[in-house]
């Protein structure tokens, strides 16, 4: 399947080895043009003698100061905080959604999906805004979007920011960092873990914001059980059993389903948001045979999930650098899915398949999260744009390494971990693009660890930069996607749904160049109902007729409507 997805011969990446998958940030010029002048009258300090330079611009001490809109204001700032399932979020929504002007900003497509629907059910119109979609609904004052698509150049009456702890992520948090300094808005509600109350305080005194907490309980008791689960003989409806690879999920779900008792849905995070969505709701509908899941850490944010207990299959896992324990944090969030409020499960249960696995997980839940000391960080387009000015003879990949060389930030703050945006950056470099360009693929969604992701990257760079406009035909080949027979061909089918995505992703950013977008959404869509097909034949199954002729009346509709190619 991979061989015939793209035309030109395979170039192999391996050698790019990395930790984390780049996510997409938006290509907002984020400093004023009075800040523009402010930078050029202190690069007027250089000369060509090379005498030091009253202005540096690796100084990034003072990142508060890149969004003078925000700084405006005296934001009134609350801080929601509490465990999974408090109902912390929820209180922050009914502010925003009895403000004349909002914005949601969440960690996940899912969350702002959820969010946006929420928002139009109740007759407040909102926009949905993600890195891969736009659903813009008419005379909307209210955006749903993800982290990094906030826009910090707007005003509202009312902004949320969620899982705010997440400013703490090595790879993300600079995102939500931008977020928390740079959104302008009367009222900033901040949803998340206790755990960064003091970090986020300290990074606010600078701001004159007023700040607000409000601690919140868990809404239904979580139980930790005493004993293991043992055999899966023991497996009840309700259950959900988690584990850290795609292989050991399909293993589970065949172990599990082999007995004879129950059906498994799957989510993980490598599957199609709309496939985690769907196997959610098959495993939520107390009428779908599917009552139990099996799932990766990707269920402790951005779904709804009606879980009796949890059950760890393991208490380590692989992080793409080292086999390690799982942090307190991620015991937490995982656990707390057991027993969602509302549901038809008054009560969460949480339990591992092995003893000795047992006293990690009661001691972590016993705990309280480590205090976050510090916050991603990374500079704004305007500023690499100045940078590479004083570097004219260094390649993207050398200035960005450079800079961060001698990048000087407070002790609330860290760099970002650049070494999947460096993988794109040496790649990309190789191509006659100016320096915006090669910004936007760097901050693009590929996952150089994936070498079809990476290989469609590649070939969509070096087609735009030698004529300027991308055809997907070019480089996608008609007719080749099938059902999966295998684990091999069904992660080679979620590898081509990451380079249809980030034709997407691209098309928004350069559109005239980028022209077939809803082909490739159309094709990311089958992808989709491809791999839900695969699911649905794994295992044992009764009989779902119904179920499989609805995908084929999809697929037709899709190939009616001339959206598929031939």
């Amino acid at each position: 399947m991979a061989s015939s997805l793209f035309r030109r011969k395979f170039i192999p990446i391996h050698s790019l080895n990395s930790t984390d998958t780049m996510t997409p940030f938006p290509m907002h010029l984020e400093l004023n043009l009075h800040s523009l002048l402010c930078v050029w009258h202190g690069l007027r300090h250089f000369n060509s003698s090379s005498v030091a330079p009253k202005f540096d611009l690796t100084d990034l001490t003072r990142p508060h100061t890149w969004y003078p809109n925000a700084r405006r204001k005296r934001r009134n700032v609350f801080l929601h905080v509490g465990p999974t399932n408090s109902g912390k979020t929820y209180h922050a929504l009914k502010r925003l959604e009895s403000s004349t002007s909002g914005v949601y900003c969440g960690p996940l497509r899912l969350l702002a999906w959820e969010v946006a629907k929420r928002l139009n059910k109740a007759n407040i119109p909102c926009n949905l805004i993600t890195g891969q979609e736009r659903d813009e609904i008419d005379g909307a004052q209210h955006n749903a979007v993800t982290v990094e698509m906030a826009d910090v150049t707007c005003e509202y009456q009312c902004a949320v920011i969620d899982e705010i702890q997440m400013v703490g992520c090595r790879s993300r948090g600079f995102s939500f960092t931008r977020a928390l300094l740079g959104i302008s808005a009367d009222e900033l509600h901040l949803c998340g873990d206790a755990a960064a109350v003091p970090l986020i305080q300290e990074i606010l005194q600078v701001t004159g914001d007023v700040i607000k907490v409000q601690y919140y309980e868990r809404l239904s008791p979580l139980i930790p059980s005493k004993v293991p689960l043992g055999s899966f003989s023991n497996i009840q409806t309700g259950d959900c059993i988690v584990t850290f690879s795609r292989h050991k999920i399909y293993k589970l779900k065949r172990e599990i389903e082999n007995r004879g008792k129950h059906l498994c849905s799957v989510v993980y995070g490598s599957l199609p948001p709309e496939t985690r969505t769907r196997q959610a709701t098959m495993f939520n509908d107390e009428s779908s045979e599917f009552d139990v899941l099996v799932a990766s850490d990707a269920i402790g944010m951005g779904l709804n999930l009606n879980i009796s207990r949890i059950i760890f299959s393991t208490m380590r896992k692989f992080d793409g650098v080292y086999m390690r324990e799982l942090t307190i944090p991620e015991i937490k969030q995982i656990a707390g899915r057991a027993g969602r409020y509302g549901s038809k499960f008054p009560s969460g249960e949480v339990t591992c398949i092995d003893t000795e696995d047992l006293p990690l997980l009661h001691s972590s839940l016993e705990f309280p999260s480590p205090t976050l000391e510090c916050a991603g960080l990374f500079p704004t387009s305007d500023i690499l744009f100045l940078y590479s000015r004083l570097h004219p003879t260094l390649g993207f990949h050398s200035m960005l390494e450079l800079f961060i060389e001698k990048a000087k930030l407070s002790p609330n703050y860290f760099m970002t971990n650049c070494e999947e945006m460096l993988k794109v950056a040496a790649v990309i470099d190789e191509f006659p693009l100016g320096l915006q360009d090669k910004y936007l693929f760097c901050m693009s969604p590929v996952d150089m660890n994936d070498d079809i992701s990476a290989q469609g990257l590649i070939q969509f760079a070096e087609n735009y930069s030698k004529k300027g406009m991308v055809r997907l035909r070019e480089i996608f080949t008609p007719g080749t996607l099938q059902v999966p027979k295998s684990q091999n061909e069904l992660k080679e089918l979620e590898s081509i749904h990451k380079v249809l995505d980030l034709y997407v992703w691209l098309s928004y950013r350069l559109e005239d160049s980028f022209p077939d977008r809803e082909v490739a959404s159309a094709q990311k869509a089958m992808c989709s109902l491809l791999i839900e097909e695969f699911l649905e034949r794994l295992g044992w199954q009764k009989p779902r007729a119904e179920k499989l002729s609805a995908h084929s009346t999809v697929r037709s509709m899709l190939i009616r409507d001339g959206r598929q190619y031939h």
